[in-house]
């Protein structure tokens, strides 16, 4: 799935997504005056570089492919078998978090949470794993990363939203809704207004009846 208008997305395939974000990136971080490390940004660039892509956003379940919600990934954190799997469902909290809360800022409004629950959530996750990872020899560097996402969590988030605003991301305030019907119902019509928004959508396996 390509989060993009036809325009930008012929720019990405030409460009490389990596490419695109980082300009992308680098442009409204000077826009907004907001500061930001080499890695953290680089981070950035990969998070959204991976969510573009529906299969690393979205997750199939037993009752279909569907955006779980982030109370669902808190409780997998909690109940976690082993701290490095707590630590990936942390890790995949924040980066939902952050990336709704950026791009899809208007999906929320329909659900019981608002983006202050995104943002309190995803900073939290961050905060967490930065304290947990710095006790480790090996990870510092990412410390430092989930550190500086979680203490300027909004700020990023309104980095996100500029940098959905020059790829028309999130111009189209029901492409989520639309997604997330056709994983759910399988409707041909949220199909084909997602291809006329140049979103290809993955295959959604087992829906739900």
């Amino acid at each position: 799935m390509k989060f993009t208008s036809r325009t930008h997305a012929s720019r990405i395939r030409t460009q490389s997504a990596e490419d695109f974000f980082h300009e992308a990136l680098a442009s409204a971080l000077r826009n907004q005056g907001t500061n930001a490390e080499a890695e953290t940004v680089f981070y950035l660039v990969n998070l959204l570089s991976a969510f573009i892509r529906a299969e690393n956003l979205f997750e199939r379940t037993a009752e279909g492919v569907t955006l779980r919600p982030l109370a669902e990934i808190y409780a997998d954190a909690n109940q976690a078998p082993t701290a490095e799997a707590r630590n990936q469902a942390l890790r995949r909290l924040g980066d939902v978090a952050l990336f709704i809360a950026g791009l899809f800022p208007d999906s929320l409004s329909r659900k019981p949470v608002d983006v202050d629950y995104y943002v309190a959530m995803g900073g939290t996750a961050y905060g967490f794993l930065s304290e947990v990872l710095r006790e480790r020899p090996r990870g510092r560097t990412y410390a430092e990363i989930f550190s500086e996402l979680s203490a300027k969590f909004q700020d990023f988030v309104d980095v996100l939203a500029e940098v959905g605003e020059h790829a028309h991301v999130g111009s189209d305030a029901d492409m989520l809704r639309l997604y997330e019907l056709w994983t759910r119902t399988g409707s041909r019509r949220a199909a084909r207004k997602l291809v006329e928004r140049g979103i290809h959508p993955m295959n959604p396996g087992k829906r739900r009846h």
